[in-house]
């Protein structure tokens, strides 16, 4: 006999029927809609082939790269309409019915439903945390050396190359002031070149940003070589001679939803240590951070729309519910996590109450249909 309390997570024969027919549904709308996705953006570079020596091998890696994050983006609309698919099925024969004949409560079978998800979103979570940021990146790079030539993103941070000088800069980060977007440039590096390729001068600097109309360099090292020896001096800042383009620079940076949560987090640290706040990087910190229980909780919210009126209604009008509840749950993230950014909201409560409004509804409704 089982313990009071825990009848509800004991895993039996109707929970597998349950997860395996909505296991096939979301397979199968998950490889469809990253699929439309892919070939949508395929369509729309198409455009740009022979141009900048953009070939059409160069646009088939860079879809293909960036297929682990469209898997990622995807997978809860996939959760949702293939949740609502798979009940749908076994709604359409009678099956659904006959499991709430048999004592099985809406919960208990929403949850069946979500513990199939619970167990994709393991993989989902590792495949967006290494896979898909490492795809934006190298896409991000390809997009970059085609519309910037003399800049580059790589392993290294960002290179980029301004007459005889060569500029390395670990993290390039997006910042605000006074609703002004802005790049700052982290543990940089500048190598003077002579004529024949050798180095003359070195400077390293903690950081660097663009003040007015110049470049300023903080924490500066600078170290000369000359027929007279090495020579080092140090500044606490000092202007930089460069001609490094703000704009060009602001499109090299990768989108803060594209990066790992490592990297969010090293990024804040990096605008918290300049007593700056790290805005988007938190918010979209913690929408990472919170993404697994997003889908859970919505998957949850949605599986009654698979009882009731459903029994008879088609693919079409499943398919079209669950597009709607995943599309508005979208914007009402978005709009609260906004909403709490200029109110001043912390990033992990503005992200936190939209689950909160939707678990609070779900929780109404198995309540009052227990």
């Amino acid at each position: 006999m089982s313990a009071p309390g825990f009848g509800m997570f004991n895993i039996k024969r109707v929970d597998r029927l349950v997860a395996l027919s909505v296991l096939s549904s979301l397979l199968m709308v998950w490889l469809v809609l990253t699929g439309f996705d892919a070939v949508t953006q395929f369509l729309r570079q198409l455009g740009h082939v022979g141009k900048d020596g953009y070939t059409l091998d160069k646009l088939v890696v860079y879809v293909l790269v960036t297929v682990p994050r469209r898997a990622y983006t995807m997978f809860t609309y996939a959760a949702v309409i293939g949740g609502l698919l798979g009940l749908g099925s076994l709604a359409s024969s009678g099956e659904l019915t006959a499991l709430r004949a048999a004592g099985m409560s809406r919960l208990r079978i929403a949850m069946s439903a979500a513990g199939v998800v619970a167990v994709l979103l393991v993989g989902v979570v590792i495949l967006g945390e290494t896979a898909a940021p490492w795809g934006d990146q190298q896409a991000h790079a390809m997009q970059l050396r085609r519309n910037a030539g003399n800049i580059g993103m790589g392993n290294g941070g960002l290179w980029a190359r301004d007459g005889d000088h060569i500029i390395n800069a670990r993290a390039a980060i997006l910042s605000q002031h006074a609703g002004v977007s802005s790049v700052q440039l982290h543990d940089v590096r500048v190598f003077t070149l002579t004529a024949d390729g050798r180095i003359s001068r070195f400077e390293r600097a903690v950081s660097a940003d663009h003040a007015g109309r110049q470049w300023v360099l903080h924490q500066v090292r600078s170290t000369t070589i000359d027929g007279e020896g090495i020579h080092t001096s140090t500044a606490a800042s000092q202007p930089w001679q460069t001609n490094l383009n703000v704009q060009v620079l602001a499109q090299s940076v990768i989108q803060p939803p594209y990066l790992s949560m490592r990297d969010l987090r090293r990024n804040m640290r990096y605008l918290e240590s300049n007593g700056e706040s790290p805005g988007s990087y938190a918010v979209a910190f913690w929408t990472r951070a919170l993404y697994p229980l997003n889908v859970l909780v919505l998957v949850l919210c949605a599986m009654p729309f698979a009882f009731g009126a459903l029994r008879s209604g088609g693919l079409g009008k499943r398919m079209l519910l669950g597009m709607l509840l995943a599309i508005g749950w979208y914007f009402l993230q978005k709009v609260m996590v906004n909403f709490g950014t200029v109110y001043g909201m912390p990033p992990l409560l503005a992200n936190l109450l939209p689950v909160l409004v939707l678990s609070t509804a779900g929780w109404l409704y198995f309540r009052r249909h227990a």
